[in-house]
């Protein structure tokens, strides 16, 4: 095996590790003493200042000229050979990394700093009685949330990429319910039913276009874009994030095969089905979520309403101050 293929096999890895030796992560649908919250004491990165996901308020948002449209190359074709899908033991995940495949399925534009090639997707939900969306738009959560992760191509393996604030560039997409299915997921939710156990996969029947997975291609215009992190650990924060405001529509039924087909790895004799495995929202600290060219977002978020209120009598005061006096 060659350089480019070890690369390569690094690549098709989910972007799932293992806690370092105090243990092993897990979500609180599973045992709240391994969940989220404990995270940062397995890993320190995820106590960091720069974590994802976050709750995008629509009214202090920051319009972006620059974040025009993306550009999404292969995602119009359906490549060649297999794509594997898989239970990692916290979510599904389509690997789409091959030596054929990765070089030709990219994004670029939109504000991105360079080229980025897909490496896998997978998907975040609730449960039959809560949503399950990591990323929350304005306070609310939605039913699911599909990310497709893509690795800058000036990197050649997953742990390089990670030690920079470019490495990955994550896509993220909301789910609403129907009460029709979307024929498009028929692929994903019919293979989901081989990867009920940890550890399971199959390859997929065929391949198809990446871009029937996502909304109308004319709606991808309005997103909202910050610096953040994965978000499961090592929680490194090196993923800028594109999360669209257009809304993936899936069937109820499609949805429930999610809650009821998967399972998390067995806890001695118990057998757990994988529900609401998500992190929630994280501080956004200093950081700022823009918002595209295309994207909605209040007259309000150029500034706090309390600043608002606050400048012009601020601006009497000054003006007070400094005049001349009578």
């Amino acid at each position: 095996m060659g350089p480019r293929e070890l690369a390569l096999t690094f690549l098709t890895l989910p972007l799932v590790v293992r806690a370092a030796a105090g243990g092993q992560w897990c979500y609180d649908s599973q045992d709240p003493k391994c969940g989220p919250s404990h995270w940062k004491e397995l890993k320190a990165t995820c106590g960091g200042n720069k974590q994802s996901p976050v709750n995008i308020d629509r009214r202090w948002l920051q319009r972006d000229r620059r974040l025009g449209d993306i550009l999404f190359e292969g995602y119009d074709q359906a490549p060649p050979g297999k794509w594997r899908l898989a239970n990692d033991g916290h979510t599904v995940v389509l690997s789409l990394a091959s030596e054929s495949v990765s070089e030709h399925i990219t994004i670029s534009g939109g504000g991105l700093p360079g080229r980025y090639r897909a490496l896998q997707l997978h998907f975040h939900w609730g449960s039959p009685a809560r949503n399950g969306s990591e990323h929350t738009l304005d306070g609310h959560q939605l039913p699911m949330e599909l990310h497709i992760v893509h690795i800058n191509v000036k990197y050649q393996t997953l742990a390089e990429a990670k030690g920079h604030p470019n490495g990955l560039a994550v896509l993220g997409f909301f789910f609403q319910v129907s009460e029709t299915p979307n024929t498009n997921y028929n692929t994903i939710v019919v293979g989901l039913r081989n990867v009920s156990h940890a550890g399971d996969s199959v390859d997929l029947a065929s391949t198809f276009r990446l871009s029937t997975l996502l909304p109308d291609g004319s709606r991808l215009s309005g997103y909202y874009r910050y610096q953040g992190s994965l978000t499961t650990p090592d929680c490194s924060e090196a993923v800028i994030w594109t999360v669209f405001e257009e809304p993936v529509e899936i069937g109820r039924d499609q949805l429930q095969v999610f809650f009821s087909s998967l399972h998390f790895p067995a806890a001695g004799s118990t057998l757990l089905k994988m529900t609401n495995n998500f992190r929630p929202p994280q501080p956004l600290r200093s950081r700022k979520v823009f918002a595209s060219r295309a994207a909605t977002a209040s007259s309000t978020a150029l500034a706090p309403a309390c600043c608002q209120l606050l400048s012009p009598l601020l601006l009497l005061a000054l003006t007070g101050l400094f005049s001349p006096a009578p």
